[in-house]
């Protein structure tokens, strides 16, 4: 495997905020549900969470969706498809269905639906092919065309 480039997380992506190298599952949900916590330590905790991988730092993530800034929101749909756990999909189900929830979360959320890989969102992405938001629509769309190309024979051969 190829060694990543400074600051690339195992995700492959480079984060806004550097996990937090200490704390613990609970001290983390704790930090993340806290409306007085400046955003950035918020940020580190969604990507320690993210990190963590599993079912209950999951769960933690998708408690988050409570909070009152969009970009936070916006933020955990996106580690929710990057950890591609299935455990979040009726979270996600629930933010892109929501039509007074911001729309680049609704976007985001459709496209870590189809990142998860299940297709068992399928209908769910279909019935908001025609959302009057565009983002939406188009989002649902490729995740959509995600969830057909994982079950094609180029998925198997490619290396993420």
């Amino acid at each position: 495997m190829a060694e990543r480039a400074p600051g690339v997380s195992q995700y492959g992506s480079v984060d806004p905020a550097p996990p937090q190298n200490t704390g613990t599952l609970d001290e983390w949900s704790a930090l993340l549900m806290d409306e007085t916590a400046p955003m950035f330590q918020r940020m580190r905790t969604v990507f320690s969470l993210r990190n963590d991988g599993s079912d209950e730092a999951c769960l933690a993530l998708c408690g988050a969706f409570i909070s009152s800034s969009a970009l936070l929101r916006h933020e955990l749909a996106y580690v929710l498809g990057q950890m591609q756990n299935p455990t979040a999909l009726p979270t996600l189900i629930e933010r892109l269905s929501d039509d007074q929830e911001h729309i680049m979360v609704r976007h985001e959320a459709a496209e870590a639906m189809g990142a998860i890989g299940d297709p068992s969102v399928m209908h769910v992405l279909e019935a908001h092919l025609g959302d009057a938001n565009p983002e939406v629509a188009e989002s649902c769309e490729v995740a959509l065309d995600l969830l057909q190309w994982c079950k094609s024979p180029q998925w198997e051969e490619t290396s993420w």
